[in-house]
């Protein structure tokens, strides 16, 4: 029985709101999908997603959600699956831009997913220029946190253009569970819930070591100095704009390598970069400016090839938008996250089980004023190809809660590292400055980072 876990539920408390739809914008080379016309062959893609569904189960679960006294929600097969309802076609407006690209993703992204089906949609966009077809898919992050949604994604592609044609074998979905089976179910996951508090209890020694080793990185969220007034300080709309930042990997790993860093501190010094030159075009002051953002960390282990959902913590780090000097900048960021790893690190479902103990310390996160958050995804560095069309490149796409206004996310992929700022439309409607100003900074750590080697 696949109740969702206590990170899953947190995913869907704020959904109402802000829904929690993370995903993946890929390009990928649609000569093999494309009429002569230029019309897009939406059943041969269609064809090549069903028959690698197999591969995820959840893919073709719905989400039940029982009655009082039978537990947590659960995961069943959707005996209505009807492929049609996921996998689309959407033209991408002459001129096929990217500025077209990035409206056009925005309109599907404001479709709210049914719930009544598989929450997840794959929208191939037509209409770029160079028989270039983008691929937009997206799923509720109660289905999958970044590891497992790059694991998702990668399912439905091949490491040769030559792709198999073997026949998907037969779905027959099976039948949900009974009222009393999911009663039993429920009563034996409180009786063990009980033997773990009454063990706990017998140990009092143990709990209060891991309380104490799980407080400094729960303080750093919840207690620590608020971030500063600045225009980023907005509640989330409804609205949302994109922009997108390219990067080669060798050239990112050649940064880190010179100034003791990371690639996820590259990033971060790119997002400080990106923040300085946006609220600078903005007439607000920047000298001495250290805004804090949100860096999710998986507790997933290295080369997870398990189940979806969600298994994360989260790390607050403070960027020094201030730094003139990119170098310098860097260095500054490396140290920080150096010390921030050194935390231990709870679930965040575990930590927020309790409705009422959630509702009180989200609302004490949001004081806080972190109004960014970024995250580093590993992908795969062999090409890839969706039923022989190649991937040409690949961008993230983040969700956004409460006052957290703007998202970076970055991944590498066949000797790539990409990125996508996602942003409430309403807070930056400026964001081509944070771009132009990432963009720039990249260019300049890596020139520096050549010079350093030549």
């Amino acid at each position: 029985m696949e109740r969702i876990s206590a990170d899953d539920r947190l995913m869907l408390w704020p959904d109402q709101r802000w829904p929690q739809d993370v995903g993946a914008l890929g390009v990928v080379d649609g000569t093999p999908f494309l009429e002569v016309d230029g019309r897009f062959r939406l059943d041969a893609a269609r064809d090549a997603v069903e028959r690698r569904l197999h591969l995820m189960p959840r893919f073709r679960q719905v989400l039940y959600k029982p009655g009082k006294g039978l537990g947590w929600p659960l995961w069943v097969d959707d005996p209505h699956f009807d492929l049609a309802h996921h996998v689309d076609v959407a033209q991408v407006p002459v001129p096929g831009d990217e500025v077209q690209l990035l409206q056009t993703v925005e309109r599907l992204r404001r479709r709210r997913l049914d719930f009544g089906r598989p929450p997840w949609e794959m929208w191939f966009l037509p209409g770029l220029s160079g028989n270039r077809v983008a691929l937009f898919i997206r799923l509720h992050h109660v289905m999958s946190d970044g590891m497992a949604g790059v694991a998702d994604l990668a399912a439905f592609l091949d490491d040769s253009p030559v792709a198999e044609a073997a026949p998907p074998p037969p779905w027959d979905p099976a039948p949900p569970p009974s009222a009393w089976d999911l009663l039993a179910d429920n009563a034996g996951r409180r009786a063990a819930r009980v033997a773990r508090m009454l063990s706990a209890a017998a140990a009092p020694g143990d709990l209060i070591r891991r309380i104490q080793s799980a407080w400094p990185s729960l303080r750093e969220v919840m207690v620590q100095a608020p971030g500063p007034l600045t225009s980023l300080n907005r509640l989330v709309g409804p609205d949302r704009v994109f922009g997108l930042v390219r990067s080669e990997l060798e050239a990112v790993k050649r940064v880190a390598r010179s100034h003791g860093a990371t690639v996820n501190d590259v990033l971060l010094d790119v997002t400080a970069a990106g923040l300085r030159g946006l609220l600078s075009s903005r007439g607000e002051a920047t000298e001495n400016l250290s805004l804090p953002v949100y860096v999710p960390v998986s507790l997933r282990p290295l080369g997870f090839r398990g189940e979806g959902g969600n298994l994360i913590s989260q790390m607050v780090v403070r960027l020094p938008v201030g730094s003139r000097d990119p170098g310098v900048r860097l260095r500054q960021i490396a140290a920080e996250t150096a010390r921030r790893k050194m935390l231990a690190r709870p679930s965040l479902g575990t930590t927020f089980r309790s409705r009422l103990v959630s509702a009180v310390l989200l609302r004490r996160i949001a004081r806080q004023r972190v109004n960014v958050e970024t995250a580093d995804l590993p992908g795969p560095q062999d090409t890839l190809y969706f039923a022989g069309a190649e991937l040409l490149e690949i961008f993230p796409l983040l969700n956004l809660i409460g006052n957290v206004s703007l998202g970076v996310g970055a991944i590498s992929y066949a000797g790539q590292f990409n990125a996508m700022a996602i942003a409430d439309g309403g807070a930056y409607p400026d964001l081509d400055e944070f771009t132009k100003a990432a963009q720039t900074e990249l260019r300049a750590l890596t020139e520096t980072a050549v010079g350093s080697h030549s």
